[in-house]
């Protein structure tokens, strides 16, 4: 982080932001393809994410294991769009957000889903959640939204803490290198190359074990804890 702002700051920014577009056009913001979305075209549009990033990819998240007797985070829930979807492939499912008005939309989008809960977090942590243990955890559409490697470091740090020896931690970050994120910007995240992932599975206690889509907008790393 830049030292013309502190981090506290920035989280406070980051809950802010988030929380004005959650109430100028939550959906928008959230899967920006389309500007308007219907309730059962957001919702849908999660299951396809689902079916894209975890479906093909279980035998890295589930390593043998049954996955209804499995428990999820993700991380940057928002309105729950892809919570949803996760709780009909696992056991139970617990989303995070640093936006109030996001966990509110989520919340009541989550009601009638007993095995999907969501927690409010500072932006830097996953507090509301330590303590637990978690047998995969999972982000998209949030690091690369983020300016700051301090708290980039921070949430993947906590999240490793969740997760046993050869779990894994599957998320997203901005890849494009022609990016330019200002100081306290929280739409576009500063970008990673392979050296940058790399060092920052080293600063998390992760090994990156696979990546795909280098130098583009959704570079995706596999992070699996040492």
């Amino acid at each position: 982080m830049n030292d013309a702002m502190r981090t506290t700051d920035y989280l406070r920014k980051m809950r802010d932001d988030w929380d004005e577009r959650a109430r100028l056009n939550a959906h928008h913001f959230i899967a920006d393809g389309k500007e308007q979305w219907s309730e059962e075209d957001f919702y849908a549009s999660g299951r396809i994410t689902v079916q894209g990033d975890i479906l093909t990819d279980m035998v890295n998240i589930c390593q043998g294991r049954q996955p209804k007797k499995m428990r999820v985070l993700e991380l940057g829930c928002g309105a729950g769009r892809v919570t949803h979807a996760l709780a009909g492939v696992f056991g139970s499912v617990d989303g995070v957000d640093v936006s109030p008005e996001m966990i509110q939309r989520a919340r009541t989008a989550l009601r009638h889903v007993p095995n999907a809960q969501v927690h409010l977090i500072d932006g830097i942590s996953v507090q509301p959640v330590r303590g637990g243990h978690f047998d995969f955890a999972y982000s998209c559409c949030v690091f690369h939204h983020i300016s700051s490697y301090e708290v980039i470091r921070g949430l993947v740090q906590d999240i490793g803490a969740l997760l046993s020896p050869g779990d894994l931690f599957k998320f997203e970050v901005q890849g494009c290198a022609a990016v330019q994120s200002g100081i306290g910007e929280t739409w576009l995240g500063m970008p990673f190359s392979e050296q940058r992932a790399g060092q920052l599975a080293q600063d998390s206690g992760f090994e990156l074990r696979y990546h795909a889509g280098a130098g583009e907008e959704r570079f995706w790393l596999w992070f699996f804890k040492k």
